[in-house]
């Protein structure tokens, strides 16, 4: 099953099995990134949840206007937790000396 194998690294050029490189660079590239996906999702519930809360309003639906607010709610909940870890790694980071959110990519 050798034949089969193929080391895509060389082909597109990718850090991965090469030197330094390994699963802390690797965790720090996915946390990175999950933290950017996260205030990307944080807008579009702000967006979804104010649009659902000013046509519940406007349609005089209480019950429309309660889901938007909840959702604004879920999402502001989200961002402290997500801004809360960002920082608590922060200062992991800080007393460790550990790169944790920098790969060096």
């Amino acid at each position: 099953m050798d034949f089969l194998a193929f080391d895509i690294g060389n082909k597109f050029s990718s850090p991965v099995g090469k030197g330094d490189f390994g699963f802390a660079a690797l965790v720090s590239i996915i946390l990175s990134n999950a933290i950017a996906l996260a205030g990307i999702i944080l807008l579009i519930l702000l967006v979804l949840g104010g649009i659902g809360y000013i046509s519940g309003a406007g349609q005089n639906n209480p019950q429309r206007a309660a889901q938007g607010k909840a959702a604004i709610t879920a999402a502001i909940i989200g961002f402290v937790i997500i801004f809360a870890s960002y920082w608590i790694i922060e200062a992991v980071e800080v007393l460790t000396g550990l790169d944790i959110l920098d790969s060096g990519l």
